[in-house]
């Protein structure tokens, strides 16, 4: 089954330094780019991180420090990366959680303010997890019959992660061949900042997901604690984090003035 699509969308696999959205850089990306009519575009990079990877990090995915010596920065390849998803939807294994994070966090640093305000995110795992519980070596076995080989490779897990969306959709009648549906559905607790930092309550207003005020609506504290928004503009958290917590004051901050 093919995927029923009314604009492209890029399947992404990162390799990084680790985990740590604000500290850690990407030192592979591979993006699977996928047309409504059914063409592809694929494309692979080696990142010179410019920080050390941890050795327990190069025993996964194999890409050694002296593997990227040579290779181009984030910064460099930031503009080809982002011409090639501008304009798409996304998709990824565990890529709500941890790709796209961090692939906005390298564009900002960057200098490119990517939106996600017209982008819809299928997170193929979350999908297999609510079907399957298992991995991605597993999925693949299980809804395409194949072993993943270079499994911990970015283009390998992408191609692999498509592959298995489109055999999700062919095994489970439940699930609409709709990306905005397969989004939602694959979407876990909503996030306003990806890392979780701040979320949606019922109401769909912004509230603290951490600290101190918890569960509190953001708009109310940074008005009634400016102190804590510039403790946060100033700690090592995400740059997307900063950057949401902003409009969300400014946005106060307008709504006063009319």
């Amino acid at each position: 089954m093919e995927l029923n699509l009314t604009k492209p969308i890029c399947f992404f696999d990162l390799e990084a330094t680790g985990t740590n959205l604000a500290k850690d850089r990407i030192v592979e990306i591979a993006i699977l780019k996928i047309f409504p009519n059914g063409n592809k575009e694929s494309k692979t990079w080696l990142v010179n991180p410019e920080i050390k990877i941890p050795e327990e990090v190069i025993a996964i995915h194999g890409i050694s420090n002296e593997k990227v010596a040579d290779e181009p920065t984030f910064k460099e390849l930031s503009f080809r990366i982002y011409e090639m998803i501008r304009g798409c939807d996304l998709a990824g294994y565990n890529s709500n959680r941890f790709d796209i994070p961090l692939l906005v966090e390298e564009l900002l640093r960057a200098g490119i303010d990517f939106d996600m305000k017209n982008v819809v995110a299928v997170d193929v795992q979350t999908i297999f997890h609510k079907k399957e519980q298992r991995t991605l070596s597993a999925a693949y076995q299980f809804y395409c019959g194949k072993n993943l080989e270079d499994a911990h490779t970015a283009e390998a897990d992408t191609n692999a992660t498509y592959e298995v969306l489109k055999s999700q959709l062919e095994r489970y009648e439940d699930l609409e061949n709709d990306i905005k549906y397969l989004a939602d559905y694959s979407a876990r607790k909503r996030f306003a900042d990806f890392a979780g930092f701040v979320v949606y309550d019922k109401k769909g207003e912004e509230v603290f997901g951490f600290g101190k005020f918890k569960g509190k609506n953001v708009a109310e504290v940074l008005e009634k604690e400016p102190g804590y928004y510039g403790w946060i503009q100033n700690a090592d958290f995400p740059l997307y984090t900063k950057r949401v917590l902003t409009a969300i004051k400014l946005r106060k901050l307008n709504t006063k003035i009319k």
